[in-house]
């Protein structure tokens, strides 16, 4: 099995063409998972190959965009398209899973392009290592993140109704266990932007940024950095940096 995860930072990218070069990697990934095993038409005996999938780990911001998970619904958007046009806001309709969320400048996005078959056919137990990976992370912060019941992603203060706020959405897909898109943790995001949308559909609890719980900014190349070593230690893979 391998697990090596090759590490790629984008930086600044439009939604649609990160979403584009994910189904690239992804499709690559399927088709080599289809050459495996497959037999010649003439002689039915199966081909030996010594390829293998291979995995990824995106990192990128994205300009301001809301995007709706698969089974979302469009009334928790709250804004028109001629609003998000003089907002300089993007709007798309997505293959993930979950509801709507927030894309923008100060937020860290990760997009895994995994074959789980590497590591284990679990896509609960992959949305928990997500959420661990970033729990990690904010207790480096000296922020408790932590998990609801009944709700992917990482929170503070869950329990307290008034004070419950999601710091990380996630939503992810899965074909032949060959994982994309991801999570969105809140940096340094403008939250503003936040009060567009019922976040994941949730309308009882707020959102939150690091920058907000500490009141300063923090490096996002430096969340990166920690994110990197805690997806190392909970997936128990190789990280491997590549130049973009």
């Amino acid at each position: 099995m391998n697990k090596q995860i090759h590490i790629t930072d984008l930086g600044i990218i439009d939604y649609q063409k990160a979403w584009d070069y994910q189904e690239v990697l992804l499709k690559e990934n399927v088709q080599v998972k289809l050459a495996k095993g497959k037999g010649s038409p003439a002689t039915d005996i199966p081909v030996v190959t010594e390829e293998e999938t291979t995995n990824y780990l995106l990192f990128c911001e994205h300009p301001p965009v809301y995007t709706l998970g698969k089974s979302g619904h469009i009334e928790n958007l709250l804004i028109n398209e001629q609003q998000m046009q003089e907002q300089g806001i993007s709007f798309f309709p997505t293959n993930r899973g979950g509801d709507i969320t927030y894309h923008g400048p100060g937020q860290v996005v990760a997009y895994p392009i995994l074959d789980l078959e590497n590591f284990f056919t679990d896509i609960g137990k992959y949305l928990r290592n997500l959420e661990e990976i970033v729990i990690r992370t904010l207790a480096e912060y000296g922020i408790i993140g932590t998990r609801s019941a009944g709700e992917t992603g990482v929170w503070l203060d869950p329990e307290d109704k008034t004070r419950a706020r999601k710091i990380c959405a996630m939503g992810v897909r899965c074909s032949r266990w060959i994982t994309m898109h991801g999570l969105a943790l809140n940096v340094n995001t403008d939250l503003q932007y936040f009060n567009n949308i019922i976040p994941c559909g949730i309308a009882d609890k707020k959102v939150a940024s690091i920058q907000e719980e500490l009141g300063r900014e923090v490096s996002l190349a430096e969340v990166k950095e920690r994110m990197q070593r805690h997806f190392a230690d909970v997936f128990g893979a190789e990280m491997v940096l590549k130049n973009n």
